[in-house]
């Protein structure tokens, strides 16, 4: 179990200290004959959904929660917000224990859930906004200041007069942003916060996240698979499989960890031109687009650039990093998550 903190010492706003979440599901065959056989004799199974991770999150932090799906990505998140009892293990959000104390701790947390909605489905939006503030308890002057910073931010004036029912899912995603913000909370839980949105409505939700966390120092913790999430967002990345935390550093470590290269980007005059370097290896081309992958260590991006313009006509040049897909994806197979 976790101490107490010395009084006068600086502690991290969430501690994870072995935490396990077994759950039994009943198995099932498939076919009319498996579920007449399912009435009758009904196998269950233990799934481990998290098999003892430990973490610890410092106030302001902006970390992506990542892993494929049912890597326990979203029973800790139910965990952390007080939703889920774990089997074993024990956590501190904020020095409280969040099934313990869930009625303290929900007041200092924000929770956004990308396919569930908070927001009463036949009612105005500003009303939902009201009815929440009367659940949080939200003094009345609070209440207006705050919904009206988020009115503005994230553009929902035109919208308050709108039945939640009749938002488009970038909206309602907006809406809930608000509604989980409108009592201040400390600590914000995003878990597939921009699933479905289209791309004007991705880099909204991104940028009111980023302003959150710079600017008022909200702690957030977000739970993903688009990548874009996390490379736009993303200080620090926890990589979850197999109920256990496999990876935990800075964008920039994983990219050392899986080296991938690096990537020339070459834009060719003559489309059909033959490009081939000893030092490179062609990964794509489209027309006159080559794409090339080279190893920093064996060959600096000058030298190379230099003998590739050289001996083929160049309209336009670009070196970058391989795509976060790229090494998200070599990752899992490293850790055999594929």
């Amino acid at each position: 179990m976790l101490s107490s903190p010395s009084r006068g010492v600086n502690v991290p706003q969430i501690i994870v200290e072995n935490i396990r979440k077994t759950f039994t599901v009943a198995e099932r065959k498939s076919g009319l004959w498996g579920a007449v056989r399912g009435l009758v004799h009904r196998k269950h199974v233990e799934v481990h959904a998290l098999s003892g991770i430990s973490f610890s999150l410092e106030p302001g932090e902006l970390v992506g929660y990542i892993g494929p799906n049912g890597a326990g990505k979203s029973t800790t998140v139910k965990i952390l917000s007080g939703i889920l009892v774990p089997d074993s293990g024990d956590c501190r959000v904020l020095g409280r224990s969040p099934w313990k104390e869930r009625v303290a701790h929900v007041r200092d947390i924000g929770v956004v859930f990308g396919q569930r909605t908070q927001l009463w489905w036949d009612l105005p939006l500003a009303e939902s906004f009201e009815l929440l503030s009367h659940i949080y308890e939200v003094p009345a002057a609070s209440f207006r200041s705050k919904r009206e910073e988020l009115v503005a931010l994230l553009d929902l004036g035109p919208l308050l007069a709108t039945p939640v029912r009749q938002l488009s899912l970038g909206q309602r995603m907006r809406a809930d942003l608000a509604a989980s913000l409108l009592h201040s909370p400390k600590i914000l839980f995003l878990d597939e916060p921009t699933i479905g949105l289209d791309a004007v409505s991705k880099q909204a939700v991104r940028g009111f996240i980023r302003r959150l966390n710079a600017e008022e120092g909200v702690t957030v913790i977000l739970t993903t698979h688009d990548m874009g999430d996390i490379e736009a967002l993303c200080q620090r990345i926890l990589l979850i499989g197999h109920g256990r935390i496999l990876s935990d550093g800075s964008l920039a470590a994983l990219r050392e960890r899986v080296s991938l290269g690096r990537r020339l980007i070459l834009d060719l005059e003559d489309a059909d031109e033959r490009v081939g370097d000893p030092d490179a290896v062609v990964v794509k081309r489209e027309g006159g687009r080559v794409e090339l992958a080279f190893d920093p260590s064996r060959i600096g991006a000058p030298a190379l650039i230099s003998r590739l313009t050289a001996a083929h006509r160049v309209r336009d040049l670009m070196v970058e990093d391989p795509p976060i897909e790229e090494l998200i994806a070599r990752l899992y197979a490293e850790e055999g998550l594929q």
